[in-house]
């Protein structure tokens, strides 16, 4: 298995590298998240990998968003000259455990479809992952308590999925329009607000440059958290029960930590 990205990477912008397209050209199946995430990059690296499995309408070219209800995209899409606005709804689907399954269970269908021999051992597979996962997803969800109605101030809407699943809500975006950087003028007017009622941390994706939200987070004393938004190359964040555990841990640290504090 081959993953065009990573955590360190912006999911909107892929490379065509050269063992990406070798990867590609070689596939039975191509596994993308969908909703316009890859409208940037796919194509091309498509048409560069020329594997009539993986293009537009073959059964080996999967897009799991299809399959799925999204939510809103938290930007107006009158803002859609500027940057990374999902007019098809928010595609970053895979931060909810509960989407995750039925994207987990798509794959599976999908794989018996093309390897119809071994059909059975991937409905047993899925069966038994399932059946874990679930469990997992209660305990997590239990443990989440303590997050239920707090804010957030978070740069894009990458971990908007994982907000709706833990009943935080995003009160501020530190970009501002989609896609386009953050700038002081519009850190300032964050922190103007922040300051009477400050969220319980401010998040960003490892990928994204980390001074606006240091610069913000020290303003409002608030702990900035820089989180991985999928799973990593390494580390006991490389699975994604790692993941969804270390995310759930490092919002239960900020919540316990009183509002005057840094």
């Amino acid at each position: 298995m081959v993953s065009a990205t990573h955590a360190y990477q912006d999911p909107h912008e892929i490379e065509a590298r050269p063992a990406l397209i070798s990867a590609l050209r070689r596939a039975s199946l191509a596994i993308c998240t969908g909703a316009g995430l890859e409208a940037g990059w796919l194509p091309m690296l498509q048409q560069r990998a020329g594997n009539a499995r993986v293009m537009p309408g073959a059964r080996g070219m999967m897009f799991v968003a299809d399959g799925l209800t999204l939510i809103e995209d938290a930007h107006h899409h009158s803002e859609r000259h500027a940057g990374h606005v999902h007019a098809a709804g928010n595609p970053h689907i895979h931060l909810d455990p509960r989407r995750y399954a039925a994207v987990a269970e798509q794959i599976a269908q999908r794989l018996a479809e093309i390897d119809p021999a071994d059909s059975a051992g991937y409905e047993e597979r899925f069966k038994h992952w399932h059946e874990a996962w679930q469990n997992r997803v209660r305990i997590w969800k239990a443990r989440s308590s303590p997050l239920f109605g707090l804010a957030v101030a978070a740069e894009h809407s990458t971990f908007a999925y994982l907000f709706d699943w833990l009943e935080l809500f995003q009160v501020a975006d530190l970009e501002p329009v989609p896609g386009a950087p953050p700038t002081t003028s519009h850190l300032r007017k964050l922190e103007s607000r922040a300051l009477d009622d400050p969220p319980m941390a401010v998040i960003q994706a490892l990928y994204q440059p980390a001074q606006p939200g240091r610069w913000l987070s020290d303003r409002i004393k608030r702990p900035l958290l820089r989180l991985p938004s999928t799973v990593t190359p390494d580390g006991p964040t490389a699975q994604p029960e790692g993941l969804f555990e270390h995310l759930l841990v490092q919002f239960l640290g900020a919540a316990s930590r009183p509002i005057s504090s840094q």
